[in-house]
């Protein structure tokens, strides 16, 4: 099909037409039809000799690209009419395995241990190109779940992206933000105009690469609690601190206060002008009060 039809595009009309497939919103599906763009995510990922776990291959124009620089793809799609386009795509492909699932109800740390034993020990890189409206959910799955990749590269809207690689304290920053900075170093790609894709969405998207680290940015005695505080102060971001806290029902204003006052933190401040260390720090003093009081 690649030698054959010349774009991305071209690749989804012959599609359509042979298996009478249609896109569904639902889904969030937006296919690349830029080819250049799809090697700019395969050239930014450093897929070469890689075990590539891939997020979504829709027709599979990324997949195709990635198979010609990685050892192994290992292709999830939730889709169940794309699967067997998928398969009969990628039937001449030792390389390639198309897995029929939800990235997030399936074990990826099995299908990694699985994808070792058959194509052989190697870095495992993320890759892919998300929904908007599961972005969030599948990044702070891949991320807390702690699997075994060395990076995640992925396509998603830009502003999410923007916020995404944002420093933690910065007016652009958010809940998101904290969680990838502290399990990973975020980055930027690239930046995608909405016309790159079919059906085209309303806005435009970005590539970013998040490495991750081999052990979290900062030291966290609890870090549910932790995630549970940076989120509880972004629930309200225009309010203080004090108010967006204890707004979420696990501590008091007077508890709050209290933390910060010992920590020397203007009670006028708002989440977003927080660092990691100052939110960690604060996590700690509150667990520590809700443990002795």
């Amino acid at each position: 099909m690649n030698n054959i039809y010349p774009t991305p595009l071209d690749e989804i009309k012959y599609i359509k037409k042979k298996y009478g497939f249609e896109t569904a919103k639902k889904l969030g599906q937006n296919f690349i039809t830029n080819r250049e763009v799809a090697k700019d995510i395969v050239s930014g990922s450093e897929a070469i000799n890689s075990i590539v776990i891939e997020i979504g291959p829709g027709i599979g124009t990324l997949t195709a690209l990635l198979a010609k620089e990685a050892r192994a793809v290992i292709a999830i799609e939730l889709d169940d009419r794309l699967i067997p386009i998928l398969e009969d795509r990628f039937s001449p492909y030792e390389n390639v395995k198309i897995i029929h699932s939800d990235v997030l109800e399936i074990d990826l740390n099995k299908v990694i241990e699985e994808a070792t034993k058959e194509f052989g020990k190697s870095e495992v890189k993320i890759i892919g190109n998300l929904p908007y409206y599961i972005t969030t959910p599948i990044i702070v799955s891949l991320l807390k779940g702690k699997i075994p990749a060395r990076s995640i590269t992925i396509m998603i809207q830009k502003e999410v992206a923007d916020r995404i690689i944002a420093e933690p304290g910065s007016k652009k920053c958010g809940a998101i933000t904290y969680l990838a900075h502290y399990y990973s170093k975020p980055r930027l790609i690239c930046e995608v105009d909405k016309e790159n894709f079919y059906p085209m969405p309303k806005v435009d998207s970005a590539v970013i690469k998040l490495d991750i680290r081999e052990k979290p940015a900062i030291s966290v005695a609890n870090e549910e609690l932790f995630f549970k505080i940076i989120k509880a102060g972004f629930m309200q971001r225009r309010k203080t601190l004090v108010n967006s806290i204890s707004h979420g029902g696990q501590f008091d204003k007077g508890e709050i206060i209290k933390a910060l006052d010992a920590l020397g933190i203007d009670l006028r401040r708002r989440a977003e002008t927080l660092s990691l260390l100052e939110f960690a720090r604060l996590s700690a003093i509150l667990a520590e009060e809700k443990h002795n009081g």
